[in-house]
């Protein structure tokens, strides 16, 4: 992420700053993150819920290290240093959120040591899994920034946002397994970790803006009944509570997008209307 804005603090809090003190200490596959950021809590997610050994190294958004832009010019998080050699030593960098949660699913696939596939092992199910990942990320996501972006001045009511994230959402609900709680059903994959960061996220469309979220409660529609079922489950996963910071600093991370004064490559994506970084 470049251009972040400079009034963040610079360092995790609360459940997160315990976690990434847990992976203080060197080891040859690092996550380099900012607190910050829902895309590095995908990949961080990702880690707790394989049990990946790992170091968690915190990058301070008012100054990258001349060794992290090294390895990754684009000053992006997150970015995985992945090791390499027979005593791995060395590292190869990669970011992009879902592609590091599909090299750790691929590269740590061994149940006996670490924790359970995320994603189906019948090749049907595993590409229905992606075209759901995919819907999360180029229409939910986008949605969600769209709407807590929306200020008097945008060319779409806050009504419309809030009505076309809905329709998005419902559309992803609509085919999760009707027993759940999980969107495969009993366990938890790779479609979930997807959207978990940004439905943690979603108290803050109510603290900032107009009407708030808005999904309809108790109201008898199976389908918002199906999603609060998965928002609970999902918002009270260990590993997405052990990667929160205290929800005030969100509050702070966040106030520039609910104005849309954002420098970060989403907030210019979104208000130039163009697909996310």
């Amino acid at each position: 992420m470049a251009d972040v804005d400079t009034s963040l603090p610079p360092e995790p809090s609360g459940a997160a700053a315990e976690l990434a003190a847990r992976h203080a200490s060197e080891h040859p596959l690092k996550l380099y993150g900012g607190w910050f950021c829902p895309f590095v809590q995908r990949a961080w997610i990702t880690l707790c819920e394989k049990e990946i050994p790992h170091q968690y190294v915190e990058i301070n958004p008012y100054k990258k290290e001349a060794d992290f832009l090294a390895m990754n010019p684009r000053g992006l998080v997150p970015t995985l240093a992945v090791p390499v050699g027979s005593e791995g030593k060395d590292q190869k960098p990669l970011y992009e959120s879902l592609v590091i949660c599909e090299y750790l699913e691929d590269a740590y696939s061994d149940e006996a040591k670490y924790g359970r596939r995320l994603l189906p092992s019948d090749p049907y199910e595993k590409a229905r899994a992606r075209l759901w990942i995919d819907h999360i990320s180029t229409r939910i996501i986008p949605a969600f920034y769209k709407f807590l972006q929306h200020t008097p001045e945008k060319p779409y009511s806050i009504g419309q946002a809030r009505a076309d994230f809905h329709g998005h959402i419902r559309t992803l609900t609509e085919q999760m397994d009707p027993d759940g709680p999980w969107f495969l059903g009993e366990q938890i994959s790779l479609v979930d970790i997807s959207l978990a960061p940004w439905a943690k996220r979603l108290w803050l469309l109510d603290h900032y803006k107009s009407g708030g979220l808005g999904i309809p409660q108790d109201d008898g529609d199976a389908v918002w009944q199906r999603w609060a079922k998965w928002y609970n489950a999902i918002v009270t996963r260990k590993s997405v509570q052990d990667t929160w910071s205290a929800d005030e600093r969100y509050i702070i991370a966040y106030k520039r997008y609910a104005d849309d004064t954002t420098n970060s490559l989403v907030g210019q994506a979104t208000r130039q209307g163009q697909r996310l970084p």
